[in-house]
């Protein structure tokens, strides 16, 4: 029996998955780190916490197998890894300073900068993407403004999860859906953009190599072997962005196929065969894991995270289960109760940093079960935006894959059955991108043919949820009202950003 390993660097924690050649998890083990926020706006890691914490986890997973198997029968070691973040590195190959996360929002006025200086629509002609704080070249600019002699010794960049791998492999890398991420790729040449690192003064050496996502990276050093357990022989390949194994993971191979994943935030993920289509910057349009292909992705900042916040408020004692006891007895709508997901800005359709949450129509009436309802709905109606904007152009959007917080609870999948007006289905054991980075581990040993055939293989569907009509058009004419919310609350919340 074949064996590999998918690695998931998550923003808080770093989790790995071990599995065999038939799709079954024989072990898995999670380490966390911490972040590092020195001022508002700024979130930042040391990139040595994931190295050391991958180790651990690492070493706990060998522990485990030792007697169950061979370690020569580990074949394959990926990645998934969390999108934007910068790690800079000088000469030697030290780091120079604490990576700055996608979540850092110091950057506004670097955006501004790109679009001045290049113009928004050849920023997006080249790289399919706005500019936005969370993505990577605004991070470098900022620190070419603000700690300049830094930048001039900085020999190259690397995202976080290509850094871990640096230092299990030694070989310096990065690969095509993670790069899409940065601002600097041309998307649909893949290849770093010269014209872009001409315009604002970074060196072509600062972009590292690129590889497919199931391409061969290396072998292990014989520090990290020994650190590890893992023989030195062991293959490592190159991976992908956690939106992108989070989709290879729920088997998004092929046209048609759209992810809705609600964690922290939320993503509406769909695939795309061409890079043709235009949407103009309403959504991320970013290289995906798979070769030559591409997925179209809408993001809801406080998605999964609102429905904390609200359990932290108020009912901090209780768990997540008995909060939404009840909830699936509510009627869709919450008894007039309208709920925007806006606690920390939003992204998809609105990039808005200053934008703020609302529940709208409050009265005597509501219970907690109407406002837990309300929170759920109002996250739905938010990842609503993204898939009506994939369908105005065109696409056909029937089935969608429910993974992450929004998959727990019946009720919110009949939710987004009839909101989304598709039919939901969930996944037989759901690993998030860690599965779909052992996914590119084993098809870049070999295991398998095609990276569709292990898919098949490693994911299955588990239960089904079909659109109530009657609540589809219940929902329509809510989500109406939903939409009006932004505009007509936007000067508002600008306003009261002086009193915060």
């Amino acid at each position: 029996m074949k064996y590999v390993i998918g690695i998931d660097l998550g923003t808080s924690s770093v989790k790995a998955l071990l599995m065999n050649e038939l799709g079954e998890v024989c072990g898995e083990a999670t380490k966390p780190y911490p972040l590092i926020q020195k001022k508002a706006g700024y979130s930042e890691q040391a990139p040595e916490d994931w190295v050391e914490q991958t180790t651990e986890v690492l070493k706990e997973l060998v522990t485990r197998f030792e007697g169950k198997g061979n370690l020569d029968d580990i074949v394959g070691i990926s990645f998934s890894g969390q999108m934007h973040g910068l790690v800079l590195l000088d000469e030697s190959h030290e780091v120079l300073r604490p990576a700055i996360l996608w979540n850092d929002t110091r950057t506004t006025k670097q955006c501004e900068e790109i679009y001045q200086t290049a113009g928004r629509e050849r920023i997006l002609s080249i790289t399919k993407n706005p500019a936005l704080e969370g993505f990577t070249l605004p991070k470098l600019l900022w620190v070419k403004e603000h700690e300049p002699d830094l930048f001039e010794r900085a020999s190259v960049f690397m995202l976080p999860k290509d850094y871990v791998r640096f230092k299990m492999t030694g070989a310096i890398h990065s690969e095509y859906s993670d790069a899409a991420g940065t601002l600097l790729l041309d998307v649909p040449n893949k290849k770093w953009s010269k014209e872009i690192c001409d315009i604002f003064g970074i060196k072509d050496s600062l972009c590292p190599p690129l590889l497919e996502s199931h391409g061969f990276a290396g072998t292990l050093t014989p520090e990290f072997s020994r650190n590890t357990g893992l023989l030195a022989e062991t293959k490592v390949f190159a991976g992908g962005a956690d939106n992108a194994c989070g989709a290879i993971g729920a088997n998004i191979l092929s046209e048609g196929a759209t992810l809705c994943s609600i964690g922290t935030s939320g993503v509406i993920l769909s695939y795309e065969a061409e890079d043709d289509l235009d949407f103009g910057g309403l959504v991320h349009y970013f290289n995906h894991g798979k070769e030559d292909a591409f997925y179209t992705m809408g993001v809801t900042l406080s998605a999964g995270y609102s429905l904390s916040w609200f359990k932290e408020q108020f009912a901090k004692e209780e768990t997540m289960e008995q909060l939404l006891a009840g909830v699936e007895d509510i009627h869709p709508g919450a008894n007039g109760l309208l709920f925007t997901p806006y606690l920390s800005g939003e992204r998809t359709p609105h990039p808005d940093a200053k934008i703020r949450a609302s529940f709208i129509g409050v009265d005597a009436t509501h219970t907690r079960a109407h406002f837990a309802r309300a929170v759920m709905e109002g996250i739905t109606f938010s990842l609503n935006e993204s898939i009506e904007i994939f369908r105005e152009k065109g696409k056909t959007i029937d089935t969608i894959v429910s993974i992450g917080g929004g998959a727990k609870n019946p009720a919110w999948l009949q939710m987004q059955a009839d909101i989304f007006s598709a039919r939901v289905v969930t996944l037989n054991k759901e690993q998030g991108p860690a599965l779909g980075a052992a996914i590119l581990a084993a098809y870049g040993a070999g295991l398998f043919a095609s990276l569709a055939e292990c898919a098949k293989v490693f994911t299955a569907y588990k239960d089904e949820y079909m659109p109530n009509q009657e609540n589809v058009e219940h929902y329509r004419k809510l989500y109406a009202l939903y939409k009006k919310v932004y505009p007509q609350t936007k000067e508002i919340c600008e306003s009261l950003m002086e009193y915060r």
